[in-house]
Order: C-alpha cells, then sequence, then structure tokens
C-alpha cells in the first residue's frame, strides 16, 4: 500500500488581472482536478469553479466503492462523470447570456491502491516524475497540438500561431465531450504533477524535472513551479497540483 501526499497551489500571474483557474486535491479520496476557465471575464471562474465543486460530488458514490470497482467500470464512471458536467456548464451557459461562451479545462487524477486514472478535456495537463525522467500523460486538446500532429506546425512555433489557445474538446462544449481517460501504474517515490497551460507554457520540460526531482515536500514544490512560471514572465494564470506516492506507514513499521 502507498501513502498519498499532495498540494496545489495557484496564482493570476503577472498579466491576467483575475484568476480564472481552481484546483481540488483530497488525498483522502485520492480525487485531485485542475480547471482553467475560458470565456473572459467572470465566465472563466464560473466555470472553472463549477468543475472543481461538482466534479467530487458527481463522482461521490464511484469514490466511496474505488477499492472494490472493476477497472473499467470505474473508469466508465470517470468518463460518464465528465460528460455529465459538461453538459450542465453547456445547458447554464446557453440559459444566461451573461454566461455565454463559457467552459473550462479539465485535468483529473483518481487514485484507486497502486493504480490512477487520469483524465482530461483541453490542455491542461498531467506529468508524472519518475526516477529522475518527466513524462507527459496527456495529449493537448488543442487547435496547435492537430497542426504539429499532420506535420503542419513545429513545437517552436506553437507560441506566435493565431490558433494558440484554441481548444478542441472543454468542458461546456456544444458537442457531446469526448473526454480521454486512462490507466497509469504508481511506484513508490513517484510524483505526479497536474497543472493548466500557465505552468506548460512558461517552463521547459527540463524546468519542471528540476523542480519535482528537488527533495522537497508537494507544498514547496507547487510554489517552486509557480514561482518559476511567475518569473519566466507569467503570461497566464498559474496553477499546479503535486501528488506524491510515499510508502506507507504500515509497510515501514512490517519491515521493521
Amino acid at each position: 500500500m502507498m501513502r498519498i501526499q499532495s498540494a496545489g497551489h495557484s496564482h493570476r500571474g503577472q498579466v491576467r488581472s483575475i484568476n480564472e483557474d481552481r484546483w481540488f486535491a483530497d488525498s483522502s479520496l485520492g480525487l485531485f482536478i485542475v480547471a482553467d476557465g475560458m470565456g473572459g471575464g467572470p465566465h472563466g471562474e464560473v466555470a472553472a469553479e463549477a468543475v472543481v465543486r461538482s466534479l467530487p460530488l458527481l463522482l461521490k458514490q464511484v469514490l466511496e466503492a474505488a477499492a472494490t470497482c472493476e477497472p473499467e467500470e470505474l473508469k466508465k464512471q470517470l468518463c460518464d462523470a465528465l460528460v455529465q458536467l459538461s453538459d450542465q456548464i453547456y445547458c447554464e451557459s446557453s440559459e444566461a447570456i451573461e454566461l455565454e461562451g463559457m467552459g473550462s479545462t479539465v485535468v483529473a487524477v483518481l487514485v484507486a491502491g497502486s493504480s490512477c486514472l487520469v483524465a482530461h478535456l483541453g490542455d491542461s495537463r498531467a506529468y508524472r516524475w519518475r526516477n529522475d525522467e518527466l513524462e507527459l500523460l496527456t495529449v493537448d486538446h488543442s487547435l496547435v497540438q492537430l497542426l504539429m500532429e499532420a506535420g503542419e506546425l513545429l513545437p517552436d512555433e506553437v507560441d506566435k500561431h493565431a490558433a494558440r489557445g484554441q481548444l478542441t474538446r472543454f468542458v461546456g462544449m456544444p458537442a457531446p465531450a469526448s473526454p480521454e481517460v486512462r490507466w497509469i501504474d504508481l511506484m513508490v517515490n513517484d510524483r505526479l504533477m497536474l497543472c493548466s497551460d500557465g505552468i506548460s507554457g512558461m517552463l521547459s520540460g527540463r524546468e519542471l524535472e528540476v523542480i519535482l526531482g528537488k527533495d522537497s515536500s508537494p507544498e514547496i514544490a507547487v510554489q517552486d513551479l509557480v514561482e518559476a512560471a511567475n518569473s519566466a514572465g507569467g503570461r497566464d494564470n498559474l496553477t499546479a497540483v503535486v501528488i506524491q506516492c510515499e510508502e506507507s506507514r504500515t509497510s515501514r513499521q512490517t519491515v521493521k
């Protein structure tokens, strides 16, 4: 058995006047979320807040039965909850003129034993740091990602491209949402990091590796991530959640 420690931190950055990012972390539930609101003004705040407030409620029964639930059923339940949440936010934005166009990205981790589900819509990301190597666990749902996959855009051209920031999937989209959900294994000393594109867009993979590879607590790691992104320009809202897998106290006692 593993013990999970976590922390989250968010900042509006150096350019934006408000923070439309939100995060949720509950190690006892094994649920962790980062949401990056879109739509401008209050719209993004409302959508991102709805994600971190409503998703844990939609998953309440699933979380209670996670230890005994079959892997494919758990995966389906998480996918269904994200689709339901997206439909709810789309209905709200369609019925209220002041909320028209609101939406949010979401990246979520649900820990179940020595594995976890990683789910996302949009360009907020999940990474796994293991044995001094950083692995990107998600693929951005964005127009520039599609252009790169088609060979029409190079990675170093993304920041200057007119389509930067245009998402192909998100919570609150008009068509039925299609979240990507996958299982990954977990090991003692693994670190997972969820972040909005304010972090991943300002820091290179090597910079993320250095920060996540330090022998520091999740609380210090998320502060270091946000501070580094701010120092690099902080062009967007900055949010990170770090999840650390540790040996359980019971295991340590057994070894002794």
